[in-house]
């Protein structure tokens, strides 16, 4: 769970100069409005890739209305003013284009991918439901059981989905990352087309939005469209964002879900620091190295050691996310073999984490995972897409795209030692908490149908 969930930090190698993919560096206009436009050119193919990106994700929602950011990402496509219900998707096809949309804690982004001479209509779309969206009681009430049944296929018939869940719910006591992206079921069976609309009206405005947009293109081109198009949105008085701190813990914290299951499974999450200051910062380098010593490849440690050679786990991954808007957790997630115990495998866990801490790591292991985490990073940028969402991310993380180069070089610099300290430091009790899945018969369970109409996701 923690590999399928936070992994976004696999890398390359070291051996690969930062000038290979850094073909052009970007350039960035901010309309009068506020809408900062970023424009990444890369002329290797005829395709452009447009992103819309709102700072907006499920922590900045409220107690009976979690899961609203998800839902208003699928009202998105149901139409404005001028483009009926369904014709968004059907314009972009017909261009032939592709798109779709995500939702997670910190924000929500839209995205197009098109050949480069299709960009003004992206462009003009998104400009077009940015501020004229029509949110009909007929269409919400159609689309909010979509997310109903989303939520029951994605979360509620999948235990790894629950446990997940639960840890989130018992990691943080208070910062909002601790619900569901999706949101309550019970929010969920509660929320009104009134509940969208003014989340809509609360965020989405031009100057709590980046665009985004690589590919082969010229920036001044792109500026021009831009102005165009979003430049007659009017800027909004956005709320006043207070930020939440999450209470120090101060010991360990266990649950136990109960789900039909065929086998069991461990969650384990340590409160960790996140990027603040892409320069100054180091331990989330560290920490990035760390979760890759552990579970980068097949030669790395957990599965070479629980998985080959106990064999007390079926699979057994790391994870951490060094860029976000909210705190850490560096997580570390495990399915046991058959005969294996949850609490057999959770004492092999700690025992692999205590010869990190008593001997180190070597030089050796540490350049073999530096060149394959710093390598996944640099040919995401092969992508034109991933280097959109490179820049989207680190823009709504208030960290700038111009530090994207900043991170590798900080990433290559991380040592041995920093990585020993960081797991001295952070992977302790106190700062712990630990998820376990009991299977429950399976007998008489009915798996749930994706559900129809389900296109755009969180």
């Amino acid at each position: 769970m923690a590999n399928k969930l936070l992994r976004y930090l696999c890398v390359v190698g070291l051996s690969l100069p930062l000038t290979s993919f850094a073909a052009s560096e970007a350039q960035e206009k901010i309309l009068p409005n506020g809408l900062k436009v970023i424009v990444k050119e890369d002329h290797r193919a005829p395709v452009v890739v447009s992103q819309v990106w709102y700072r907006a994700g499920s922590m900045d929602e409220s107690n009976g209305t979690t899961g609203v950011a998800h839902v208003l990402e699928h009202m998105m496509f149901k139409g404005t003013q001028s483009v009926p219900s369904g014709e968004f998707s059907k314009r972009i096809a017909a261009a032939g284009g592709r798109e779709n949309a995500f939702t997670n804690r910190d924000h929500t982004a839209y995205f197009q991918t098109l050949e480069k001479s299709k960009l003004e209509l992206a462009l003009k779309l998104e400009a077009d439901r940015m501020h004229n969206l029509v949110l009909s009681d007929q269409e919400f009430t159609k689309e909010i059981e979509v997310v109903r049944n989303e939520r029951r296929w994605r979360t509620d018939d999948k235990p790894h989905g629950l446990v997940y869940e639960q840890f989130m719910a018992a990691a943080f006591n208070a910062h909002p990352y601790r619900w569901p992206v999706i949101g309550w079921m019970n929010d969920l069976e509660q929320m009104s087309t009134q509940d969208a609309r003014t989340w809509y009206q609360r965020w989405y405005a031009p100057n709590n939005a980046v665009l985004v947009v690589a590919g082969d293109v010229k920036a001044d081109q792109v500026f021009r469209l831009a102005q165009k198009y979003f430049g007659p949105l009017k800027a909004k008085p956005l709320p006043l964002r207070k930020l939440q701190a999450e209470p120090l813990q101060d010991g360990t914290r266990r649950l136990t879900v109960k789900a039909p299951a065929k086998l069991p499974y461990l969650l384990m999450g340590w409160k960790a620091p996140v990027l603040r200051d892409v320069v100054k910062d180091s331990d989330p380098y560290a920490l990035e190295m760390l979760a890759g010593v552990l579970s980068a490849n097949a030669a790395a440690r957990l599965p070479q050691s629980l998985v080959r050679d106990s064999r007390i786990a079926q699979d057994a991954d790391a994870g951490y996310d060094s860029v976000q808007r909210g705190p850490g957790l560096f997580m570390i997630d495990a399915t046991p073999s058959e005969g294996k115990t949850v609490a057999e495998l959770e004492a092999a866990i700690r025992a692999e984490l205590d010869k990190i801490k008593r001997d180190g790591v070597t030089e050796e292991e540490l350049n073999r995972v530096k060149a394959q985490v710093i390598a996944s990073k640099v040919y995401q940028r092969d992508s034109v897409f991933y280097q959109g969402m490179q820049i989207g991310e680190m823009e709504t993380a208030g960290l700038g795209h111009r530090h994207i180069d900043t991170r590798l070089e900080k990433l290559k610099a991380v040592t041995a030692a920093a990585v020993q300290a960081a797991a001295k430091l952070y992977l302790v009790d106190d700062q712990l908490t630990v998820a376990v899945l009991d299977p429950q018969p399976l007998e008489g369970k009915k798996p749930v149908a994706p559900p129809k109409g389900l296109h755009h996701g969180s």
